[in-house]
């Protein structure tokens, strides 16, 4: 079992910054990559960035290319997620996942953190 814990949401104007931190515990030690997704009202979940554990190569949807930057800290089994120049369209709930070894997938997931880009 693996449990996912978020945090860095919250209100930012268009235009501004925003940091998002993921953080796993539990049985982490095969992790093979983790991941942000978000979800906004009445749409489906969108994948918008990973991050693979091994050598960090990364993917970014193209519609945050250039603006998002993802990260991890393995000592500290973190990812982050980098929102530069917010635009109203980011706004949704961010969740991250991950997959491991064990599971196919992404098969954990945190609770989200809302993300709210005012205009």
């Amino acid at each position: 079992q693996v449990q996912l814990k978020e945090s860095g949401g919250g209100v930012v104007q268009a235009g501004g910054d925003l940091r998002l931190s993921c953080t796993a515990s539990g049985r982490t030690a095969g992790t093979v990559a983790m991941a942000w997704f978000r979800q906004s009202p009445g749409k489906d979940r969108e994948l918008v960035s990973s991050i693979r554990w091994s050598g960090g190569s990364t993917y970014y949807a193209d519609s945050v290319k250039g603006r998002f930057s993802i990260s991890r800290e393995i000592t500290k089994n973190t990812i982050y997620l980098r929102i530069n120049n917010a635009k109203p369209e980011d706004t949704a709930v961010y969740s991250c996942a991950i997959q491991t070894v064990y599971n196919t997938g992404y098969a954990y997931w945190g609770q989200g953190t809302q993300v709210t880009v005012s205009a």
